[in-house]
């Protein structure tokens, strides 16, 4: 009983305590019940410091954790060689203009320092001699300044312009070609580069130059024979190819396929014609036969064998189509992929355009008709189809502009051929182009309508002159 009666004791002022938290504590009373332990204190803001507690890592991080804590990151490194050329100009040019500044920077702190350094009487003539002296240093400064300047707003006026080195000193390297990128040329020996701007992916930018380095080679090999109307055939003479030809450019119309089409169907019926004797009564079935082979080529949805049985009328049969279309791959061992007129035609074409600056549509179509009009010509088998269309473009540009010289350093460049090379392709040309009694009408007609521009009526008033 009395072990009870002390432990009442002991609990008596708990008890009192707990009583007392039901009502208001001031911090004098709680000192007075010596309480001051149980509180929490508080900050010069009256908030309640609560003590750590583990939470997330955005609560205990410090304002400045995340400097602290940056993760490194590798520095990306570019070859300077496979940038762009305006790239390469606007890093000199930043180059140069932050060089500037800082010398500009250091003119104007030592013109401050030359004015607050001598400061005493005594000193006046050390002062007047120094600001002479660095006025001197300043105005060779400030003309190095000058003259950078006067570099970059040239470089800035023309950034896609290489200089002559005999102009800029060491800013190109010697014997650097002179390639203007613009639409006129600085002077005659300037060469355009045709693929420095070019972004349609189709056009192969970056492989053009090889690749049609690697046509001029093919076109060496495998090419018809230039006789053999005399040599093989028997029983059929040039006007009959020509008839054939015209008449499958009509075809060719009808369906509404690709101009590679017809070029290629014209190669392989020469190919074949060479190697290979044939009657004239299936002249017509060798040439819807080349057709179907070349569209199957060139051509996204080729016309069905049957087609070409209806556009003949059903002079032959499916099976006959069929049968020749074997002996044409034997003949030939199935080697179809020939570079032809059109493949040259069409880089001479974007060639001869760089010189504008907006491009001529009559240009393209009339250089496109003077090319197609060699198709059935017999004659024509003796040049090369490079040669056919470096001329096509030669006669075209004079067909359209007398006064200017149609060949330019870039045509020269870029075909490989000299003005005086073209000069027996070219007269062929304009032999035919001014042949008003043709009895073939098919590719003049065609290029009579309004979505050609009626090109096939634009003749030339003078005769072809800047040949030689």
């Amino acid at each position: 009983m009395a072990r009870q009666t002390n432990i009442n004791k002991e609990n008596a002022p708990v008890v009192n305590i707990q009583k007392t938290l039901t009502a208001r504590i001031t911090r004098a009373r709680a000192k007075a019940l010596g309480l001051s332990g149980i509180f929490p204190a508080k900050n010069e803001s009256n908030q309640v410091l609560h003590p750590r507690t583990k939470r997330g890592s955005s609560e205990n991080k410090p304002a400045d954790a995340g400097s602290r804590f940056q993760s490194k990151r590798r520095a990306v490194l570019k070859d300077a060689t496979n940038m762009p050329l305006n790239d390469l100009n606007m890093r000199v040019v930043n180059e140069i203009k932050i060089q500037t500044s800082k010398q500009t920077r250091c003119v104007i702190e030592k013109d401050m320092a030359a004015s607050t350094v001598c400061m005493g009487p005594q000193v006046q003539k050390g002062k007047i001699k120094a600001t002479e002296d660095m006025t001197k240093q300043n105005i060779k400064e400030l003309k190095q300044i000058t003259a950078q300047l006067k570099l970059v707003k040239e470089l800035e006026s023309k950034p896609n312009i290489y200089y002559n080195p005999k102009t800029f000193g060491s800013l190109l390297p010697k014997g650097e070609i002179n390639i203007l990128n613009k639409a006129e040329a600085a002077n005659d020996q300037a060469i355009l580069d045709i693929d420095s701007k070019h972004q349609d992916p189709q056009m192969c930018s970056l492989y053009a130059a090889e690749l049609f380095n690697n046509l001029r080679a093919a076109e060496l090999k495998g090419r018809p024979s230039v006789n053999y109307m005399k040599t093989v055939q028997r029983d059929i003479t040039k006007e009959m190819r020509g008839i054939c030809i015209d008449w499958l450019v009509e075809v060719s119309e009808e369906y509404k396929q690709t101009p590679e089409t017809l070029y290629l169907t014209a190669t392989l019926i020469d190919q074949y014609l060479s190697k290979r004797h044939i009657e004239k009564q299936r002249l017509q079935l060798l040439g819807i036969t080349c057709m179907l082979i070349a569209s199957k080529y060139e051509e996204t949805i080729a016309p069905r064998v049957e087609d070409f049985c209806f556009i003949t009328d059903g002079t032959y049969t499916r099976r006959e189509v069929l049968d020749m279309e074997h002996k044409v791959l034997d003949v030939l061992s199935f080697q179809i992929s020939v570079p032809t007129v059109i493949k040259f035609l069409r880089r001479f074409i974007f060639v001869a355009q760089s010189s504008y600056k907006v491009p001529i549509v009559e240009l393209e179509h009339l250089a496109k008709y003077l090319a197609e009009l060699t198709l059935t010509e017999y004659s024509f088998l003796k040049f090369l189809p490079s040669l056919i269309a470096a001329s096509a473009v030669f006669l075209a540009k004079w067909t359209l502009d007398q006064v200017e010289h149609p060949w330019n350093p870039t045509l020269e460049h870029y075909t490989s051929y000299k003005a005086s090379e073209l000069k027996a392709t070219v007269l062929a040309l304009q032999d035919m182009q001014l042949n008003n009694e043709a009895t073939l009408h098919a590719t003049r007609q065609k290029y009579k309508q309004n979505k050609f521009n009626k090109v096939a009526t634009l003749i030339s008033q003078k005769p072809v002159k800047p040949l030689s």
